[in-house]
């Protein structure tokens, strides 16, 4: 029955007012009970990775770098270590050829299954960076996962190279404000890719090398993979073609901002 009907058929004036009070109290009790539902599920599903609170909120996205706003020919080329490793080796013979340093996300299972091939990686002068414990979706992760997947991958690369990683790929490029807030926290830098070479699909070296030439710019950080198929064939092919057109490439931790910067809606960062 609809309140005000309910009312209208109390004699009493005073027991009408003393009801509708009652109403009234009870209605404000129960929205104060569902905003701290809606309240308790929200922090339990961010704690649970499911739900980004301040993309909820309306929060400004916050970006990792994608690329870096520059006026010189620098641009960065990056190699993600997962799974295989049959490739490594023979992609550090060609970086040396060509005097290339570049910059390695690692993730801690597959160091620890090739330390010997991490030590040679750091000792002929690469990045050795960070790109998880194990491969998850850093989205789905609660903050305290995140900082655990780091700090593992973190810990092994520090005692095979002696080195602190700074720089995080997160796997499959999955990212929310949870996740660089997180990693800014513990003070790396979250880094993408402007070009990926989809050097991982059955695609062909020609493929490759016009794909990622045909992208380039200065600033630009590139995708590639230790273990993909064609790295013998394209990388050589890729190097030529970007030191003929008079880049210089270098590590992704010399080619960014690490102060006085800001993003564009791109993920580019611009200096100050």
């Amino acid at each position: 029955m609809p309140v005000n009907k309910m009312l209208e058929r109390i004699p009493c004036k005073a027991a009408r007012m003393k009801t509708q009070k009652r109403i009234v109290k009870k209605g404000f009790v129960n929205i104060l009970l569902l905003t701290a539902v809606v309240i308790v599920l929200l922090f339990a599903g961010y704690a649970s990775g499911f739900i980004d609170i301040p993309a909820a909120m309306g929060r400004e996205k916050l970006l990792p770098i994608y690329s870096v706003d520059t006026e010189e020919k620098k641009i960065s080329i990056s190699f993600d270590a997962a799974w295989g490793n049959s490739h490594t080796r023979p992609v550090l013979d060609i970086l040396d050829k060509y005097g290339i340093k570049t910059t390695f996300f690692l993730v801690a299972f597959w160091a620890e299954k090739y330390p010997e091939d991490l030590k040679e990686i750091s000792r002929r002068g690469h990045e050795v960076q960070n790109h998880s414990a194990t491969h998850p979706d850093m989205t789905t992760l609660s903050a305290e996962k995140i900082r655990e997947e780091v700090e593992t991958t973190e810990a092994v690369i520090e005692k095979l190279t002696g080195v602190k990683s700074n720089l995080f790929r997160p796997p499959f490029g999955a990212y929310n404000n949870k996740v660089i807030e997180t990693l800014e926290g513990l003070g790396y830098k979250v880094i993408q890719w402007s070009v990926d070479s989809l050097d991982w699909k059955d695609i062909s070296a020609d493929e490759i090398v016009a794909r990622v030439v045909s992208g380039i710019e200065p600033g630009a950080i590139v995708l590639f993979h230790n273990d993909a198929a064609h790295v013998e064939e394209y990388l050589p092919q890729m190097l030529e073609k970007l030191i003929e057109s008079g880049y210089e490439i270098v590590p992704v931790g010399q080619l960014i901002y690490w102060n006085d910067y800001h993003m564009d809606h791109t993920g580019k960062q611009i200096a100050k």
